[in-house]
């Protein structure tokens, strides 16, 4: 059987860094450093972003799921507009 970053994803979905829709999660920060044009630094907020610890040490596919974050914004092009 083979193991997908979806089936791992799917595996550990009951662990917050993995929601999606979770301020402060893997995927969500990965979208902000993008969207703010910062460089890649994977990393999440287990109490929301910028509220507690900040977590840098992690797994292979937390890592993917940030980059996953930050891949998906460069493709939108979404970034914040400086005046």
């Amino acid at each position: 059987m083979e193991i997908t970053k979806e089936k791992v994803i799917r595996i550990l979905k009951d662990e917050p860094q993995f929601d999606r829709n979770r301020h402060g999660g893997l995927y969500d920060r990965g979208r902000a450093d993008s969207y703010y044009r910062r460089p890649r630094d994977p990393h999440w907020y287990p109490e929301g972003t910028g509220n507690g610890t900040r977590v840098i040490k992690l797994t292979r596919e937390e890592i993917t799921e940030y980059m996953d974050g930050y891949d998906y914004n460069e493709k939108l092009g979404d970034h914040k507009e400086w005046d």
